[in-house]
């Protein structure tokens, strides 16, 4: 269901927004052929977080977090990003792991023009639930890499994985990969770098998975991702794979949520 969405959303090229920051036509077309059409609801169960003025384009910062619902027989099972203005407008599409206690998810994003930013919940009901922003940025897709391209393809698929212990344990992956958009031109050759980037992310912790991530070109060069979760004390694993074919793999100990630290 995630990689269609995707396919999907790779396939919408929407018509860049005036400044004002009513509902567009690019949401409503995106709610069609995304959704199928579907009721959603403005909820408090997702809140998302986001820069009016961006700094750069390229690297914007986004903040998911979610709520568990008022019915406890309900969970967020999956929740969509979307960049209504963006050339491919769904961003990634996370997928969260059912004993995982996935509450919030930062993460970086590329913005084209001047756009509304959804963020949609499905829960375990099938309803949805949204909420959105405003972002004022341009020319993120189009923007250069921010790397030397052959040093970027030298550590291509290196990963990083930090951990903070508190209260709500949190952990950061951070991927080299140039994420290329297939907007950015080769600045000596003058001709459109193609497209390359992760599409495909799993974390978990043993067996059991912490989340999944299907992503498009709209997520930044060396993808970031940090999350607050529930660890079970079992090492943490991360697969992720690229446009190209490529499987990046890692393990690592937990360091997180144990007694005493």
């Amino acid at each position: 269901m995630l990689r269609t969405h995707m396919a999907v959303a790779a396939g919408l090229l929407v018509a860049t927004a005036g400044l004002a920051q009513a509902e567009s036509d690019a949401w409503s077309d995106i709610v069609a052929d995304v959704f199928d059409g579907r009721a959603m609801q403005q909820s408090d169960i997702v809140t998302l977080e986001t820069p009016y003025r961006a700094e750069d384009a390229a690297t914007v910062p986004v903040t998911m977090h979610f709520a568990p619902p008022e019915d406890a027989g309900l969970r967020v099972e999956r929740v969509t990003l979307v960049i209504d203005e963006n050339p491919a407008p769904i961003a990634a599409v996370f997928e969260l792991g059912a004993d995982a206690g996935v509450s919030r998810i930062d993460t970086r994003v590329r913005v084209q023009s001047y756009t509304n930013v959804h963020l949609v919940a499905e829960l375990s009901d099938g309803s949805l639930h949204m909420t959105e922003t405003f972002v004022k940025a341009s020319g993120g897709c189009s923007a250069p890499m921010g790397k030397d391209p052959e040093a970027a393809m030298a550590n291509l698929g290196l990963m990083k994985l930090r951990q903070f212990d508190g209260a709500n344990p949190e952990a950061q992956l951070m991927i080299r990969h140039p994420n290329n958009s297939g907007l950015q031109m080769d600045q000596l050759t003058r001709h459109y770098i193609p497209a390359h980037f992760i599409h495909s992310l799993t974390i978990a912790q043993g067996d059991a998975p912490i989340l999944k991530m299907e992503g498009g070109i709209s997520l930044s060069e060396d993808p970031s991702v940090r999350f607050e979760f529930e660890p079970n004390g079992e090492p943490i694993a991360v697969e992720a794979q690229d446009t190209e074919g490529n499987v990046f793999s890692e393990n690592w100990p937990i360091e997180v949520g144990r007694s005493g630290t």
